[in-house]
């Protein structure tokens, strides 16, 4: 019988756990692997805002926005409160955000890093 104790018993829960964190990282990385919902994050991390500000911030259709916001929101990455008549989103944490400022980061070494064109 194992006990807490067990090295066998103590690896095994460790290896679940870490798993577990990498399958969560997968899923928020592919929530952030789409265009619209990359932009509606970074509008997001320079503060809260409604749809119609969101849908003008990203240039994607209203319905298309309001769907993406559905999915991040699901996830638990943004939050939602409202003002009135207004809905007003944003995200849930700063380690969001960061997330989010260190990818476009990336992306602006990557272009800045290509050949010029001519």
């Amino acid at each position: 019988m194992s006990d807490s104790r067990d090295p066998a018993v103590a690896h095994h829960a460790r290896e679940g756990a870490a798993g577990e964190r990498l399958d969560v990282a997968v899923s928020v990385l592919a929530l952030l692997a789409d265009r619209t919902r990359l932009a509606l994050l970074a509008e997001l991390g320079r503060g809260e805002a409604d749809v119609t500000t969101l849908t003008e911030a990203c240039g994607a259709a209203r319905p298309s926005v309001s769907q993406h916001l559905a999915k991040l929101r699901l996830a638990g990455l943004v939050t939602t409160r409202k003002d009135g008549r207004r809905v007003v989103y944003s995200l849930r944490h700063g380690h969001l955000r960061r997330l989010v400022d260190e990818a476009l980061n990336v992306a602006d070494h990557q272009i800045g890093a290509l050949p010029p064109h001519d």
